[in-house]
């Protein structure tokens, strides 16, 4: 027969650079005619048959696997499969990939292309699905400049000529449907760039699985077979996430909170099995999960992505983590989610130069590096991009359950010259340092995240001055619900370090909070980063010997809780962990069986937990002065803090008082606005906690002796280095 294809034509296909095959590929009505064309290299013959069972050889017109046959007056549609003829005799039905329509509609691909499809991951990525009453997997990529892209794996032996894309040229999105692979496939995108001739394979970027590192290759997975049994907790979910209620949340790096011997990661089975009940025993209200999004490198924490939408193999599949939120859900604790949009490592399997363009960055390094982390930063200004993560930010909402996503590295985000030197970064148009398309992207973020799921808290880990980081998007501001105090944190600590000799000297730092307390909706955080990198464990930050160690850590612990904004630790300090964290080992729970003061530690957080719930005075009102109310603040000479905490609906107030110093204060008087008796509610030096023992009686009678500007006063013993929490009976 006559072939109807040039030779330039042909070689393109055999080369894997022609750029469009489905217009060479498969069926095709030709002068009354019925062409099919296959490139099979790895069948020896091939034929055409159709349902009824009549057969069409095809003829091999290129040694390499080029093969092509004419059925005479043969019209479209038309149903058949290639029956594969191998070099061992042996055979394969085989449906052919470029008889079906492509997979995306004609609305989806419009607002792909405008970058507006919030949940653009139903469409992009790789999904099981029917097409033409047959099962396959639909895989689509964003890759606009690339000069072909081609679906490799397993199924076709890794080699990129076999399955090349069809590319929308409205989108720049390439699909293509592959019938007879089904879930647990394995896949990457092998994308032909026109730069220099190079060509990489590229992870799925909206990939919902990956293989375990090191090994790199996307994996077809279906999302929607979990049973959730959580409709009561999201119903409830804006309850309990409100910001007039308690919420106190435990860090958790999941590879590292426990192992198993042999120094074996908990799967998400066994942390329901153990993390969720001691969770739920300490009396935490939420948990956030550092990054568990798919990262190569263990040492990142989760901070270097390279699958955003791929929950990590290494502890598991994704429904055994669905069945984790859900367990947690179930045992009434929330799940945030460290989210991490600012930045993207350079792996090569990953979002970097993917189609041979700076794509998801800025191909300027003052724009498109960032010098910290030696990592990629987005390009907060291409419509794709913000689509990419706003997308992403959902997906975790909608298949996950999350109930908040913590933002890392907002800073990062809002200044053109985050760690950057003069002559190293480009200002914006006006000159400024603000990066305004960041900016406008967080805005967005926030917008859409609590529009699509009210009740979902966003968090901002952000650690400079920008004003309105916690003001609603529709007043000027950015639109989190909370924002990670790292100035109370550096503060305080700097504080509770110095040897209490010279705390007196530095009072304000205590006191400098409540300047700025209530100008944002506070998260209070004792977090991951204050306990690696030299910095020391929480419990080893604490000066003196190990007796004030430990009454130091539990006085900070205690004005923590007391002190206006929410609240959250990382694993380790509630029973005081000695070592640094690092993530290649467990916690030393060992310390608990060994000393008890570890165990008092711990005991003496629960009970703090507890009470911070139990008392309406220490979260109902965080973020304004009518929760809260100084008593002395000028008490530098002996480092003591006294304040009060009130409850506007109950009337019920709660009064703290604070001795940084090893000195017992006997006859402390302390004012109160009303007569009566009160009671020591929390006393951080009590026995049962490892303290000396410096309580007092069960009722303190008022008297009509004015002190601190009140009417009536109480009078008590201040124990050392102690916290006490005082209510009226």
């Amino acid at each position: 027969m006559n072939q109807s294809l040039s030779k330039e034509t042909i070689d393109a296909i055999i080369g894997g650079y022609h750029g469009d095959p489905f217009s060479v590929l498969g069926p095709h009505e030709q002068n009354g005619n019925l062409v099919i064309r296959a490139y099979l290299p790895q069948a020896s013959s091939v034929e055409v048959k159709t349902e009824d069972g009549a057969k069409y050889p095809m003829v091999k017109i290129h040694n390499d696997g080029f093969f092509e046959t004419v059925i005479e007056k043969q019209k479209l549609p038309f149903n058949y499969r290639l029956l594969l003829n191998f070099p061992d005799g042996s055979q394969d039905l085989y449906a052919d990939p470029y008889a079906f329509h492509d997979t995306l509609t004609d609305f989806d691909e419009y607002l792909l292309a405008e970058g507006t499809h919030l949940y653009m991951y139903r469409r992009l990525g790789a999904h099981l699905t029917e097409n033409a009453g047959q099962s396959g997997v639909s895989f689509a990529v964003w890759a606009p400049n690339a000069l072909r892209v081609s679906v490799v794996g397993d199924f076709n032996n890794w080699d990129g000529r076999r399955h090349p894309m069809r590319f929308h040229h409205d989108s720049g999105i390439w699909d293509l449907f592959i019938p007879g692979i089904g879930e647990g496939t394995l896949y990457k995108f092998e994308v032909k760039t026109r730069y220099m001739n190079y060509t990489v394979l590229k992870a799925d970027p909206v990939g919902f699985l990956s293989e375990m590192r090191p090994r790199t290759a996307s994996v077809v997975w279906n999302l929607d077979k979990y049973q959730w049994n959580d409709d009561d907790w999201l119903k409830n979910r804006h309850f309990h996430n409100s910001l007039n209620r308690p919420i106190n949340v435990y860090e958790v790096h999941l590879g590292s909170w426990q192992r198993k011997p042999g120094n074996e990661w908990l799967t998400y089975s066994d942390l329901v099995e153990r993390l969720i009940p001691y969770v739920k025993e300490m009396g935490y209200t939420h948990i956030e999960l550092m990054p568990v999004a798919e990262h190569p490198y263990d040492g990142s924490w989760g901070y270097q992505v390279t699958g955003y939408f791929a929950v990590t193999s290494r502890y598991g599949t994704p429904e055994e983590f669905m069945a984790f939120i859900d367990r947690c859900h179930q045992a009434g604790i929330g799940v945030i989610l460290d989210w991490v949009p600012a930045h993207f490592p350079r792996d090569q399997h990953g979002l970097a130069f993917f189609d041979g363009t700076f794509l998801y960055e800025h191909a300027d390094p003052r724009l498109g590096e960032q010098p910290d982390w030696g990592t990629l930063v987005f390009n907060f200004g291409r419509n794709e991009v913000r689509q990419f993560l706003a997308s992403n930010a959902i997906f975790w909402l909608d298949k996950y359950h999350i109930d908040g996503l913590r933002v890392d590295a907002v800073a990062s985000m809002l200044y053109l010259d985050f760690s950057r030197e003069k002559g190293q970064w480009i200002p914006n148009r006006y000159g400024g340092r603000e990066n305004l398309e960041a900016i406008d992207f967080i805005r967005f973020f926030n917008d859409r995240v609590h529009a699509e799921y009210p009740g979902v808290l966003t968090i901002a880990e952000e650690s400079t001055a920008w004003s309105g980081v916690t003001k609603p998007v529709s007043d000027g501001g950015l639109g989190f619900d909370l924002k990670w105090n790292m100035g109370w944190m550096h503060d305080t600590l700097q504080y509770i370090t110095n040897d209490p000799i010279y705390r007196s000297y530095h009072h304000g730092t205590l006191t400098f909070s409540l300047l700025y307390a209530f100008s944002e909706h506070f998260l209070l955080v004792f977090s991951h980063d204050e306990v690696v990198h030299l910095k020391k464990s929480m419990l080893d930050k604490m000066p003196g010997d190990l007796w004030q160690k430990f009454a130091n850590l539990r006085a900070l612990y205690a004005y923590q809780i007391a002190h206006p904004g929410k609240k959250m630790l990382f694993m380790g300090g509630e029973f005081g962990q000695w070592r640094e964290w690092t993530e290649a080992h467990s916690l030393d729970w060992h310390l608990l069986e060994e000393n008890e003061k570890h165990r008092q530690l711990q005991g003496f957080v629960k009970r703090l937990n507890g009470l911070y719930c139990e008392q309406e005075s220490l979260y109902e009102n965080d973020y304004s002065w009518e929760g809260f109310s100084w008593i002395d603040l000028h008490d530098a000479q002996r480092s003591v803090l006294a304040f009060s905490r009130h409850a506007p609906s109950s009337g019920d107030s709660l009064f703290v008082v604070c001795n940084f110093t090893p000195v017992v204060r006997h006859q402390y008087r302390l004012g109160v606005p009303t007569a009566g008796y009160y009671h020591e509610i929390l006393n951080s030096d009590a026995q049962e906690f490892g303290g000396s023992g410096i309580v007092n009686s069960p009722q303190m009678e008022a008297t009509a002796t004015p002190s601190h500007e009140q009417p009536f006063s109480i009078e008590f013993t201040l124990p050392p280095l102690g916290v006490i929490y005082i209510k009226k009976i």
